[in-house]
């Protein structure tokens, strides 16, 4: 018998009874309800032998089944985010059906106005809606991606760290944070040295590791970003025991580990990432639609992503599957010629319209010092185009030593180059990239973005065609009343005006954070805007005045 079953079974013994309906509770709407349950009975594998729902119903008769999770001992839990303003009730269903303190409770709760002034209370939870191309909250409210990659940073960071990490995010216009769930590639345990699971065929879930996880996720909610949990990191190159759970485990095993997760955290605000740098085509489809369907069949809390190896393209093998909301897509981390071109005028750019809409997004761009010759310029291309090259829904930063959360005297796990030169956490947030993406999340949350579609018709002349670093890619809204462009090079550009519409011009300065006027002719159907001051890369945005 291993450890953690060791202090199950000795903590089972000394449980006690406790009551499981409580009443009375107000909860403000889009926050947590939590309940909590004391089994009366021991069983070998709670996650095997019991399965426990609570029924829901709104004030409206609404009914939501929300699976309750397994949180060590005799202690089962459920969470549940109420929509809906006015009373719920609650009732519980436990397979096992002569285990009285688990199976036919019930219970209320008030759901009242909420007093945060925080988006995601005030809002709503993020939701994809059929035929959208960019997530919302549930009032409606458009959601603009801008997520940072984490990796390590619930397992590693300490209370302090975390926290400052988060608000640094805050004020710097991020609203989404991706982490891992369990150990991995990169990460082989937690800072209290647990792991999230043991075991292949049969897996032994670790509570104390989630509940270390708890608190870190508590604290993204709290400040108001959106948690992006990877549930199952999936790299099947790497093949070490355990730390790459949706490649190693048993597709039953992958769902069920997945499926505990999204029990713990479905009142949370999250965006599921399902699998982690894997493989998703060709030999391992078949596995990944069984994994998606297995966790993800019916209705389910958050909207659901998948984030693949460098280069690859799952819209049109994924494309039919309605469980998967956010066609998410790696590019790889380096600034050459081919990726360049992969972001440019790769599948993202030419199959995004010949496929059911699905939210696309740019989920691991370069890092920023991932290579001595990546810059901040690199950062914001890879950015830019990613946003423009598609309908625009957003954008995820990285940095080569935020994602391991590095401290000084420490080495990458299980990476090549251990990231000896990058800057260590902290000072990573700093970088000029790093702060250049909040620049950008900021620029387009001034304008009707998710009404922006790219537009490569419009240009007259398109440089990238001779040479790929001058790329410029171009989005329009269908009523012509907004038109963006990406120049990685200060330039002139000409832009086709059939309907001879006048337009106001600004430029914006994705280095510097600046917004100046921009100088335009409008001759014959055809709009020219003069070349901006500065050499750098700059952003034109025209609206329509009449």
């Amino acid at each position: 018998m291993n450890h953690t079953a060791k202090t199950l079974v000795i903590a089972m013994v000394f449980m006690v009874f406790q009551p499981a309906a409580v009443r009375g509770q107000d909860i403000g709407i889009w926050s947590r309800f939590e309940k909590e349950f004391t089994s009366s009975k021991d069983y070998t594998n709670p996650m095997y032998d019991l399965k426990f729902n609570i029924r829901f119903i709104s004030p409206t008769g609404k009914i939501k089944s929300i699976q309750a999770f397994w949180d060590g001992e005799r202690s089962w839990k459920v969470r549940f985010m109420p929509d809906e303003k006015g009373t719920w009730k609650w009732n519980s269903e436990c397979s096992d059906k002569t285990n009285n303190s688990l199976n036919g409770q019930t219970g209320s709760f008030k759901c009242t106005p909420n007093n945060s002034n925080l988006q995601i209370y005030q809002k709503g939870s993020v939701t994809k809606k059929p035929g959208r191309y960019y997530l919302e909250h549930a009032d409606g409210s458009p959601f603009f991606w801008t997520a940072c990659t984490a990796w390590n940073g619930t397992l590693k960071s300490t209370d302090e760290e975390w926290k400052y990490y988060l608000n640094h995010r805050v004020k710097n216009n991020y609203t989404v944070i991706q982490f891992v769930t369990t150990q991995w590639r990169g990460g082989d345990n937690n800072s209290l040295g647990q792991v999230a699971f043991e075991g292949s065929g049969v897996i032994n879930i670790n509570p104390g590791f989630f509940q270390h996880l708890d608190k870190k996720i508590d604290e993204i909610n709290r400040v108001g970003l959106v948690a992006a949990p990877v549930l199952l990191w999936a790299l099947p190159t790497f093949t070490g025991r355990y730390l790459s759970p949706g490649y190693y485990l048993p597709e039953a095993e992958a769902i069920l580990l997945a499926k505990y997760m999204v029990a713990r955290y479905g009142a949370h605000h999250v965006v599921w990432i399902l699998g982690g740098d894997g493989r998703y085509t060709e030999d391992y489809e078949h596995r990944w639609k069984n994994i998606g369907r297995g966790v993800f069949a019916g209705e389910h809390p958050g909207v659901v992503a998948l984030h693949p190896t460098g280069k690859s393209w799952l819209g049109d093998v994924y494309a039919q599957e309605d469980w998967l909301d956010i066609v998410g897509y790696q590019t790889g981390h380096n600034n050459t010629d081919g990726t360049r071109s992969w972001i440019t005028q790769g599948p993202v750019s030419s199959r995004w319209d010949k496929i059911p809409p699905k939210v696309l997004i740019n989920m691991e761009p370069v890092y920023e010092q991932i290579r001595p010759e990546i810059t901040a310029s690199d950062i914001r291309n890879a950015s830019y185009w990613s946003i423009l090259s598609a309908p625009t829904s957003g954008i995820t930063y990285g940095a080569n030593g935020i994602w391991p959360w590095l401290r000084h005297g420490e080495e990458i796990l299980n990476h090549a180059g251990k990231g000896e030169d990058a800057s260590r956490w902290k000072e990573s947030l700093d970088l000029p990239g790093s702060v250049q993406v909040g620049y950008l999340s900021a620029f387009f949350q001034r304008i009707e973005w998710w009404k922006l579609r790219p537009a490569p018709g419009l240009l007259l002349q398109q440089p990238g065609d001779s040479v790929i670093r001058e790329f410029i890619s171009i989005s329009q809204t269908d009523d012509q009343k907004t038109i963006v462009a990406y120049l990685p090079s200060a330039r002139e550009i000409s832009i086709y005006n059939p309907w001879d519409n006048k337009y106001e011009g600004e430029w914006f300065d994705p280095a510097g954070n600046k917004t100046f006027k921009a100088s335009l002719t409008n001759e014959s159907g055809i709009l020219m805007v003069a070349r901006p001051s500065g050499k750098n890369d700059h952003v034109l945005i025209l609206q329509k005045t009449k």
